[in-house]
């Protein structure tokens, strides 16, 4: 079957757009036509082989869209259902069993090799192979191969080419915040970065009743947005002492988490250093192998004091999206601020506008997709 593809074929290099065969689906395999998919800063960490996946690739991994046919064994889900594609998993491991599965102990190669476990992509050009399956699906196509185990069904009548997002950057955002830090009402968190997933978290924060919520950012735009969903207080990090800066509004105590999603060294210290006792410091950005992240150590040990790092927000994606669709339309999680739609043709824009800080979150609208009415 032919498609067409944003292919990514150097390091750092634009997305072209070609003519692509892709594969009938495999026992457990489900393709899906895509409607639209986010763009996340996950991609451009594989497209700048900070995370080293093999090219001429496919990227994407916030995808949306209809299940076109299903591979022998698929019980899940039909052809027609609108799913959103989330990362994939084997469900097997001990993470898996134990409802952990961004944890999966095949996570790397389920998601980041860009072939299936065999080695094989199911994408290829004129006898070319492309590699593919990056985050189990490929989304930068108008069709995609994913996996029962990734694709989450979602009602008929949601904004399908909305949803995106929730597969990864919302959900990692909210997760942190509800899943793996449990934030309580009346207790203090800091936001370091304020695209999708901080400003995720901050409307996750208010959701469940923190008190102080402080935002960490430096760009106008995105410390007002900041406030318009949530946050107590914003701090622009430019020629500003951070970490001084928390402790004064916080009475010199600290906060009791901080969350980083900048993927900075430098920036995870100060959130460790912003910390009251028994604080803790969520890492989600997308933080290279090898990057070593100085702590004082006095200062973690003496306070009871925690650093982690956090996977998609500690989330089961099949709960957890259609559990975030409902705050959606609830009103109580409008992530739909945060996006701009852009059609496939204009996805280099799109990307340079996240780049350049000009959009939060873009969403790349398939030929044919309108854009939802929000």
């Amino acid at each position: 079957m032919k498609i067409t593809a944003a292919v990514t074929r150097e390091p750092g290099g634009p997305f072209h757009l070609e003519p692509v065969d892709i594969e009938d689906p495999l026992p457990g395999e489900v393709r899906v036509r895509i409607l639209a998919t986010g763009i996340c800063h996950t991609d451009m960490v594989m497209r700048d082989q900070l995370l080293p996946v093999p090219q001429p690739v496919v990227l994407g991994h916030e995808g949306a869209g209809i299940v076109e046919s299903v591979g022998p064994g698929v019980r899940k889900v039909k052809a027609g259902d609108a799913v959103v594609i989330s990362f994939n998993t084997c469900g097997t491991c001990p993470s898996c069993t134990n409802a952990a599965p961004s944890y999966c102990r095949e996570f790397f190669p389920r998601n980041f090799f860009g072939t299936r476990l065999d080695g094989s992509s199911g994408l290829s050009k004129d006898g070319e192979p492309i590699h593919g399956n990056i985050f189990g699906q490929s989304s930068f196509a108008t069709y995609a191969l994913a996996h029962e185990r990734n694709v989450v069904k979602v009602p008929d009548d949601a904004p399908v080419a909305l949803l995106g997002p929730l597969a990864c950057g919302v959900m990692t955002g909210v997760g942190t915040v509800t899943n793996a830090l449990k934030v309580r009402a009346g207790q203090s968190v800091v936001v370091m970065g304020a695209g999708t997933v901080g400003l995720s978290a901050i409307m996750a924060a208010r959701m469940v009743g923190a008190g102080r919520i402080i935002a960490i950012d430096p760009q106008p735009a995105r410390r007002d947005m900041a406030l318009s969903l949530g946050a107590s207080d914003v701090i622009d990090p430019v020629g500003t002492d951070t970490v001084a800066a928390v402790l004064a509004m916080t009475q010199g105590v600290g906060v009791d988490y901080s969350i980083d999603t900048t993927a900075r060294a430098d920036v995870i210290r100060s959130g460790i250093m912003m910390l009251a006792p028994m604080g803790e410091c969520a890492v989600v950005g997308a933080i290279a192998h090898g990057q070593d992240i100085a702590v004082d150590g006095g200062h973690l040990l003496s306070g009871g004091r925690r650093l982690r790092g956090v996977v998609e927000g500690d989330a089961d994606p099949d709960q957890f999206i259609p559990w975030l669709i409902d705050l959606h339309r609830a009103g109580r999680l409008p992530f739909d601020r945060l996006v701009q739609f852009y059609p496939l043709a204009d996805i280099n824009q799109a990307v340079a506008a996240s780049e350049q800080g000009q959009v939060i979150k873009p969403i790349i609208l398939m030929p044919g997709t309108p854009a939802p009415v929000l």
